[in-house]
């Protein structure tokens, strides 16, 4: 019997939305999420969303989507008409530790935001073996696969949506070192997306 453990010291965790194809985009770049808006505000969604941040205590960002997150999640904290789960997460990014991932930013535009220009993994080393809580990196699909190919990470939460993107870039790249995962939960909405953890089997 396989079991799912954690190496010494925080758990990494990962979060990311896919097509059906496997595509975290599609064939218009990097802004083309045309498989992937349209399932962000189901209860399926939001109750994913709720699951990823708790337990974590620090997040980890790549600099687009930090740049992405943090012009507009803040206005969501603020927002006393959002959906309850939109404002937690976002008053939890807010106020949680920040680590992006930049070789353009010298000093953080941020609040509690550290800015590093090192090794992926070596980072989330380094982060794993201080502090207490749970990493999360959160939808940033380049820092993602860095910590797959080094096998890195321990936790993976995935949204599919029934959406063949037909084009864009990949989650899951050839080459990267064989892993076991075990599917620890399981949930589907009306409109067919699908959200999944995964626990890496060491």
């Amino acid at each position: 019997m396989t079991t799912s453990t954690t190496p010494a010291g925080r758990r990494v965790s990962a979060n990311l939305s896919l097509s059906l194809d496997g595509r975290y985009n599609g064939l218009g770049g990097a802004h083309d999420l045309g498989a992937i808006v349209p399932y962000a505000t189901t209860e399926v969604a939001r109750a994913h969303l709720s699951r990823i941040w708790q337990g974590a205590t620090t997040a980890v960002l790549g600099r687009v989507n930090a740049q992405g997150f943090l012009g507009y999640w803040p206005t969501v904290a603020d927002d006393e008409t959002a959906d309850p789960r939109d404002r937690a997460y976002a008053k939890w990014l807010v106020d949680t530790e920040k680590v992006v991932f930049s070789t353009t930013l010298t000093e953080s535009p941020w609040e509690r935001t550290r800015v590093v220009n090192g090794p992926t993994a070596g980072v989330l080393a380094d982060l794993r073996a201080t502090g207490e809580g749970d990493i999360l990196v959160n939808s940033s699909a380049s820092v993602i696969k860095a910590l797959l190919a080094a096998d890195a990470l321990d936790r993976l939460y995935l949204m599919v949506t029934p959406e063949i993107a037909g084009g864009g870039q990949r989650l899951f790249d050839d080459g990267l070192p064989p892993s076991r995962w075990a599917l620890t939960l399981q949930e589907t909405g009306d409109l067919g997306e699908t959200a999944m953890v995964y626990d890496r089997v060491r």
